[in-house]
C-alpha cells in the first residue's frame, strides 16, 4: 500500500521531512497531498529537507505533481498530489 501524507500550512516541516525520509527508506513511492498555497510551501520545504536526509545513504528522490479532487467538510476541492519516488544512486 502506498503511504499518503497530508500536509497543512501548519505542519511542522522537520517532522514531515522525517516522515518522508523514513517512508522512502522502506518503500519505493509515497503520496503527499496538499490543499492551498501555504500547505504546498510546507510540503516543498519538507521534501528538500528529506532529500538532504536521504542522499548521504545513497537514496535520491524525485517527484511530480498531479491534481486530485477531495471532499473536505462536504465540499469538493482540488488538491495537489505530489508523487514521490525513490531513485537509488550509484
Amino acid at each position: 500500500m502506498i503511504e499518503l501524507i497530508k500536509v497543512s500550512k501548519n505542519s511542522n516541516v522537520n517532522a514531515v521531512a522525517g516522515s518522508i525520509a523514513n517512508i522512502m527508506r522502506e518503500q519505493e513511492r509515497l503520496y503527499i497531498q496538499v490543499v492551498g498555497a501555504g500547505s504546498l510551501n510546507q510540503a516543498i520545504k519538507a521534501l528538500a529537507i528529506a532529500r538532504g536526509y536521504l542522499t548521504p545513504s545513497g537514496i535520491d528522490i524525485y517527484m511530480y505533481p498531479s491534481f486530485k479532487e477531495v471532499t473536505i467538510e462536504k465540499t469538493v476541492k482540488t488538491a495537489i498530489r505530489i508523487v514521490v519516488e525513490k531513485k537509488v544512486m550509484k
